[in-house]
C-alpha cells in the first residue's frame, strides 16, 4: 500500500467533479490536489513542530496525535491515534491526543463516497466512478464531520501515512546527524537507532531538524504481519478520566466571568412566536436577559442567567403565545400521511432488475405475498443533555461544543455574528453521547445568539431535558409495503418495495444550508432495502419522500434503522410462506456473495440454529450489509409470566479489517442495546401538535435487568473496511421481530413491539 493509491481520481472523475463542484474551471483538478494548509501550524507551543495535521512533536519528546473526530463513546479517539502511532512506532501509551481544531484539512472522504447511491458489493466502473466524484465533491466540501461509522474508512491510510511520513523525516534528519545512510537505521518506542554503532536518538532531539525537511514523495505503509498496535485491544485513553468524572464533556466547560443560558421554543414543529411578556422572569433573581429567538432551528426565547436552574426557572416564566404551526396534529395524522404518500404515484428508485411488474401480472394470486410495515419517530436520547458555551470578544468568536461536525459550527457562527471564519475558534469537548444527533449545530446556534447580549462575556447553554425531547430532530416515521411473488420451492420470483417517509437530507440540508437547493433522491431513504446482497432475478424498491413539518435527522444507522425492519421480516415472511427455513433461505438468495454467507454460517454456529430451542424459548435471524459491514444476527427469546425476555443475542460481523477487536465487539453490543430499545419501546408521538413524550420516564431504553446476553465473533473476509458504530443496529429490531413470531406465531409489522406484546 503507498501514498499513490491516496486521492486516486481518474480522467472521467477528474472532468465530472469539477463540473459538480467548480462549475467546470480549468483549475479544478490543481485545487483538488492542492493539500489544506495545516491548521495545526498556527497553535505551536515553544520548541515544538508539526510534520502534517495529525501529529505534533516536542523537543522535551512529548508526542501528540490529532483524533480529527468526535469521541462519544464510541472508542475512536483511541483507535484513530492507534493508526499513526502504529506508523509512527510509539506505544499509545507515550502520546497525547487531541480532537484539533476545526479545519477543512479533516475533511471526512468517505462520508461522502459511501453516500453515493450504489450498493457497497458493487465495484462496477459506474459506482466506482461516482464513488471518485464524491471524493472530488468531499475535498471541496472539506467538511469535518463524524458519522456514517467512516471514522476508520476515512482515517486508515491518512493517518497511518501521517505517522510513516513524519518517521521517514524523522530518520532521514538521525542519519545527517548520524552520518549514516538512512538504510541503516531503525525506529522503536520513539527512537531513531543505527544498527551498526547502535546509538540512537530520541524523537524530540530530532524533531527541530526534522520538521525543517520536504515530506518524502512516497511512503510504504506496513504489512498488516509487522503490525504491534493495530488488530489487538488496546485501552480506552479516554476511560480513566470517564469513570473518574474528570471535566471532558460539554457540560463540564467552565470558564471565567461565565454566565448561564437555556431555551424555549415553540413546541410546534415548524411554528413561530406571535408574542412573549417576561416582566415575571426578568423580576427573579440572578436573571439578566430575556431575548427573542430567531433561527433556521427554532423560534423562542432565549435567557440569561447566574446560573443555570435559575436560567430554567425563568425561562418556565416567560408568558408566550405560540403560532399552531405547519406539523401534524396527531399521529394519526402522521399515519395519514405517510399511507397518502405510498400510495400516490411521486416515487424514485435507485435499482431495478429485471421486469417485475410482468412477472406480477402473470402471477396467480396465491403464489402473491403482500405486508406492510410502520415505524414510529424516534429520538436520539443522548445522555448529555444538549449544550454549548459561546463567546464573542474583541472580534473573535469562541465555541465550546460537544459536536459531532465542527465545520458546521464554523458556518453557524460566522452565520449569527458576521464574523470571517479565521476569527472563530471551535472548541470540541467529548460527548456524552451522539448518534447523529450532535452533527446538528442548533445548540450552537442558540449559544451564539446569547452570547451576541453578553458584553463580550461567555455563556453556557444547557437545555433541559424535555426540551431536547419535544423538539428533535428525530429519526423518520416511515411505512413500507412489500410483495413478492413466490415460485414453487418458495423462493421469489419477483420482490417489489415501496417505501414513504420525510427524506433527512431535505430536512438536514434546509437547516444546514437554507438557501442550497435539496431536491432529487434520497439514498437514506431507501438505504437496507434496495443495497442489500440478495439474488432476486426481478427486484424493485422505490421511495416516496413524505411532505411533513416535523425536523427529522441522522439517526444511529439512519435509513438502515427502519428499512432492515421492513425488509428482513419481510424475508422472514417469504420464509414462512414458501415453506423454507429463514437461514437456508438466505443462503440461497444469497449464493453469489461469499462473505455473507460466512456470517450466516458464523451466527448459525454459535447460536446452534437448526437445534430445537428449549420449550418456551424462539429465535429470530436478520441480516443487514449497512457501513460496509456485513452482520447476521440471532435473537433467542423466552415466555415468561411476566411477558417475552429477550435472553441471548449472537452476533457475526465482518467489517473486512478489525482494527481493534475488543473496541468494535463493544460498538456492535452497543448498537444492538440501541436497536433493540427502538423496538421493545421507543416511540415519539403527537397530540395536539405537541410531542407527548418529555424525559426518559416516558421515552426509555433497555434497562440492565432487561438486556440480553450478548456474543459477538468478527471475520474478516470482506473486501472493504467497514464501520463499527451503527451496523448492529439495524438487523436486531427484524431479529426480534422473527423470534416473537417462531414463539407466538403473530407476526408484529409495526414498532414498537410493546404496542401489542408485553415485555418483561
Amino acid at each position: 500500500m503507498t501514498v499513490s493509491s491516496v486521492g486516486k481520481i481518474t480522467r472521467r472523475t477528474l472532468f465530472v467533479g469539477a463540473a459538480v463542484v467548480a462549475g467546470g474551471v480549468a483549475f479544478g483538478y490543481y485545487q483538488y490536489k492542492k493539500p489544506y494548509s495545516n491548521p495545526l501550524l498556527d497553535g505551536l507551543g515553544k520548541d515544538e513542530v508539526t510534520f502534517n495535521p495529525y501529529v505534533k512533536i516536542g523537543t522535551n519528546d512529548r508526542i501528540s496525535i490529532i483524533a480529527p473526530r468526535a469521541e462519544m463513546g464510541q472508542g475512536v479517539y483511541t483507535t484513530l491515534a492507534a493508526l499513526v502511532a502504529e506508523e509512527l512506532d510509539v506505544t499509545l501509551e507515550r502520546v497525547e491526543i487531541e480532537h484539533g481544531p476545526a479545519s477543512p484539512a479533516y475533511f471526512n472522504e468517505a462520508a461522502f463516497r459511501e453516500g453515493a447511491p450504489f450498493p457497497q458489493f458493487d465495484d462496477g466502473f459506474l459506482a466506482e466512478s461516482l464513488r471518485d466524484v464524491m471524493g472530488v465533491v468531499a475535498k471541496f466540501a472539506g467538511l469535518q464531520l463524524t458519522g456514517g461509522s467512516t471514522s476508520m474508512a476515512d482515517g486508515f491510510e491518512k493517518m497511518c501515512l501521517a505517522g510513516a511520513t513524519a518517521r521517514e523525516m524523522l530518520k532521514t534528519a538521525a542519519a545527517a546527524r548520524l552520518a549514516v545512510p538512512r538504510e541503516s537505521l531503525t525506529t522503536a518506542e520513539g527512537f531513531v537507532s543505527d544498527r551498526q554503532s547502535g546509538k540512537r536518538i530520541a524523537y524530540g532531539a530530532l524533531a527541530l531538524d526534522a520538521a525543517k525537511l520536504d515530506p518524502p514523495s512516497e511512503v510504504t505503509l506496513r504489512d498488516r504481519s509487522q503490525w504491534k498496535i493495530l488488530g489487538k485491544p488496546q485501552p480506552r485513553r479516554d476511560m480513566l478520566r470517564k469513570v473518574t468524572g474528570a471535566p471532558i464533556f460539554g457540560i463540564d466547560v467552565s470558564l471565567p466571568d461565565v454566565l448561564f443560558g437555556t431555551v424555549r421554543m415553540n413546541p410546534r414543529p415548524g411554528g413561530r412566536m406571535k408574542s412573549f411578556d417576561a416582566k415575571a422572569a426578568l423580576a427573579m433573581a440572578g436573571v439578566h436577559k430575556a431575548i427573542e429567538i430567531d433561527s433556521p432551528y427554532g423560534h423562542g426565547i432565549g435567557i440569561i442567567a447566574d446560573n443555570t436552574w435559575r436560567a430554567f426557572k425563568a425561562a418556565e416564566a416567560v408568558e408566550i403565545e405560540w403560532e399552531r404551526g405547519p406539523g401534524p396534529e396527531s399521529s394519526a395524522d402522521v399515519d395519514a400521511s405517510l399511507e397518502v404518500t405510498l400510495n400516490g404515484s411521486d416515487s424514485f428508485t435507485l435499482r431495478t432488475i429485471g421486469d417485475p411488474e410482468v412477472v406480477f401480472a402473470d402471477a396467480p394470486r396465491e403464489r402473491v405475498l403482500e405486508a406492510t410495515y410502520q415505524v414510529p419517530f424516534l429520538s436520539h436520547a443522548a445522555m448529555e443533555p444538549m449544550n454549548a458555551t459561546a463567546r464573542i470578544h474583541d472580534g473573535t468568536v469562541d465555541v465550546w461544543a460537544p459536536n459531532q461536525s465542527p465545520s458546521l459550527v464554523k458556518i453557524v457562527a460566522s452565520r449569527v455574528t458576521g464574523a470571517p471564519e479565521d476569527r472563530i475558534a471551535v472548541h470540541t469537548t467529548f460527548l456524552g453521547g451522539g448518534f447523529g444527533r450532535r452533527i446538528e449545530p442548533d445548540f450552537s446556534d442558540y449559544a451564539l445568539r446569547l452570547a451576541k447580549e453578553a458584553d463580550g462575556r461567555p455563556v453556557k447553554v444547557t437545555w433541559t431535558r424535555e426540551e431536547d425531547t419535544r423538539h428533535g430532530p428525530y429519526r423518520p416515521a416511515a411505512m413500507g409495503r412489500y410483495k413478492a411473488v413466490l415460485d414453487s420451492d418458495g423462493l421469489p420470483k419477483a420482490l417489489v418495495g415501496s417505501i414513504a417517509a420525510p427524506s433527512v437530507v431535505a430536512s438536514t440540508l434546509g437547516r444546514y444550508f437554507p438557501d442550497l437547493p435539496s431536491g432529487g433522491p434520497d439514498s437514506t431513504l431507501l438505504d437496507g432495502a434496495y443495497n442489500q446482497p440478495y439474488g432476486v432475478a426481478n427486484y424493485r424498491v422505490d421511495g416516496r419522500k413524505v411532505d411533513m413539518a416535523i425536523p427529522v435527522g441522522f439517526w444511529r444507522s439512519v435509513g438502515f434503522s427502519y428499512n432492515t425492519f421492513m425488509h428482513e421480516s419481510f424475508i422472514d415472511e417469504i420464509a414462512q410462506a414458501g415453506g423454507n427455513d429463514p437461514l437456508e433461505l438466505r443462503r440461497k438468495l444469497m449464493r453469489d456473495y461469499p462473505v455473507a454467507l460466512s456470517v450466516l454460517e458464523k451466527v448459525a454456529s454459535m447460536s446452534g440454529w437448526g437445534t430445537a430451542p428449549e420449550p418456551g424459548k424462539a429465535r429470530g435471524l436478520a441480516f443487514a450489509l449497512s457501513f460496509g459491514t456485513w452482520v447476521a444476527q440471532v435473537i433467542e427469546i423466552a415466555e415468561t409470566s411476566g411477558g417475552i425476555r429477550i435472553e441471548r443475542v449472537w452476533c457475526a460481523a465482518d467489517p473486512g479489517i478489525v482494527l481493534d477487536p475488543l473496541n468494535f465487539k463493544a460498538q456492535m453490543m452497543s448498537g444492538i442495546v440501541f436497536g433493540l430499545s427502538a423496538a421493545v419501546g421507543q416511540q415519539i408521538t403527537f397530540a395536539d401538535g405537541v410531542v407527548e413524550q418529555s424525559n426518559f420516564h416516558d421515552y426509555d431504553a433497555l434497562r440492565m435487568n432487561q438486556c440480553p446476553v450478548i456474543e459477538v465473533e468478527l471475520l474478516e473476509n470482506a473486501p472493504r473496511l467497514g464501520g463499527a458504530g451503527e451496523p448492529g443496529t439495524p438487523p436486531s429490531m427484524p431479529a426480534l421481530g422473527n423470534a416473537i413470531f417462531a414463539l407466538t406465531g403473530k407476526r408484529l409489522r409495526r414498532l414498537p413491539f410493546s404496542e401489542e406484546v408485553m415485555f418483561a
